[in-house]
């Protein structure tokens, strides 16, 4: 649950009652060849840009079949995700920009341009079904977005709110924390030793995490949550939410403490399994290990 894994590179798309595979005729192309063919037009608004965050219905087809679809993994409702730069000339997410609220598109990607930019980065080969001179094919519904600075405004009034709870929060249940410059509280009940965690390193850590309700929501140490392997990540490299990558490195080998993390350090306005949007979280956790990450091997 602390993984911070959602990328708009590996989103799908919901049909939203769009048929993925009428892709006869209609399209055009921008300068960079993507292909697309927008199906429903409500011209109305501006267009989101990058940096924006995008809320939407996606689905991935390749011939007859779906390939991922954001309808069935989210219960039907949309995503709201970052709308990310293209990763290579002519991806979908260049077609977003050429939509306004409402608007739905079908984009066509060649299987060649796919297959070459996950090579490139290591990612693995496509499966074997998916030929060269195919198309894998996007439809999209655009539901709606907020800019750069609606997202930041926001985000500064939720800071606020989140504050305002945990003040009454820890004046309830007479806990003493320490606030950071981005606004983590923490509480360090065990002190470890060595030096604290540092950007880079690989942190072992055993946690519980819950809400300021009580709830719990996941944990390592539960066994009711099916995962009770102690957890290794890269710390300081974005792997996991803002506010453990922050709280984790003002802690050492052995410690145990508490982090108070307000929604903006964690998932923010994105609905999580077990979490409402905007929910604060409260961590136990246990620094089991701290090392240096092992070279990569030499190839």
């Amino acid at each position: 649950m602390i993984k911070n894994t959602i990328s708009l590179a590996m989103m799908g798309m919901a049909v939203l009652g769009l048929n993925a595979c009428n892709n006869s005729g209609g399209f055009k192309k921008t300068k960079s060849g993507l292909e697309y063919k927008i199906l429903k037009d409500e011209k109305k608004g501006t267009s989101p840009g990058y940096g924006d965050m995008v809320t939407l219905y996606l689905n991935i087809s390749y011939g007859d079949s779906t390939v991922f679809d954001t309808k069935t993994m989210n219960g039907g409702q949309p995503l709201e995700i970052p709308l990310i730069e293209p990763m290579f000339t002519g991806d979908w997410p260049e077609g977003l920009t050429l939509m306004t609220e409402g608007d739905s598109a079908i984009f066509n990607i060649p299987v060649d341009t796919i297959r070459k930019y996950s090579q490139m980065q290591g990612q693995g080969e496509l499966p074997p079904y998916m030929k060269n001179g195919q198309k894998v094919t996007y439809a999209v519904k655009l539901v709606t977005f907020k800019s750069k600075a609606q997202q930041e405004s926001a985000a500064m009034q939720q800071k606020d709110n989140d504050d305002k709870m945990l003040q009454e929060y820890f004046t309830k249940n007479n806990i003493t924390a320490q606030k950071t410059a981005t606004g983590l509280y923490y509480v360090i009940d065990k002190a470890g030793s060595g030096a604290n965690a540092q950007a880079g390193q690989d942190v072992t850590v055993m946690y519980t995490g819950k809400t300021l309700d009580g709830n719990t929501f996941d944990s390592n140490i539960d066994p009711k949550f099916n995962h009770t392997d102690p957890l290794t990540f890269q710390v300081g490299r974005g792997q996991v939410i803002p506010g453990w990558d922050e709280g984790i490195m003002l802690m050492n080998k052995g410690a145990k403490g508490r982090l108070f993390i307000p929604s903006t350090l964690a998932y923010g306005p994105q609905e999580r399994p077990g979490l409402p949007a905007n929910s604060i979280l409260a961590f136990d956790v246990e620094i089991k290990d701290v090392k240096d990450t092992a070279p990569m091997p030499v190839q």
